[in-house]
């Protein structure tokens, strides 16, 4: 199976902005909300992080 690494690309891109604009906007975030998006962050950065040690060794 080929990997497309414009669309690993794209997700890291993404979820590192996504990663930034909850912390800088962490005051203004519902508190209700603010677990939800701050652990769908970490797990996108995560997952960014594996990409990106699979791109290096593929």
């Amino acid at each position: 199976m080929e990997i497309d690494y414009t669309r690993i690309a794209v997700f890291i891109v993404v979820a590192f902005a996504l990663g930034l604009v909850v912390i800088m906007n962490k005051n203004n975030i519902p508190p209700r909300l603010k677990r939800g998006i701050a652990l769908s962050a970490a797990v996108m950065i995560v997952l960014a992080f594996i990409f990106l040690i699979i791109g290096f060794l593929g």
